[in-house]
């Protein structure tokens, strides 16, 4: 679980991401720790990487929608574009578990 301290700095550095703004090493690092520890923190942080490579994302389109379901990659150079087979989309719609994934929030 989040405290609220921790919580108030990763919205703070997930802010200043999705705006494309310059964040500290120390920030970053903070970050990525949080996220691999706490699935929540998780996503705030792939939602906010999501938002600083599609600046051009309007509440309500299809990406925004995608965003706010956390899902795909947050990634442009990974993201699909079509689909092979049913297996593709199956692959499209599960989440990576990360090596703690046994572990509650």
């Amino acid at each position: 679980m989040l405290s609220t301290k921790q919580r108030l700095k990763l919205e703070f550095i997930c802010d200043r991401i999705a705006k494309s703004a310059d964040v500290g090493i120390e920030d970053m690092i903070f970050a990525q720790k949080l996220a691999k520890a706490n699935s929540s923190a998780g996503e705030m942080l792939r939602k906010a990487r999501r938002a600083a490579a599609n600046p051009d994302m309007q509440p309500g389109d299809f990406d925004d929608f995608l965003n706010q379901l956390d899902l795909g990659d947050p990634n442009p150079n990974n993201q699909r574009r079509q689909f092979e087979s049913a297996d593709d989309i199956a692959d499209f719609f599960s989440q990576e578990k990360s090596d703690d994934w046994r572990q509650r929030d």
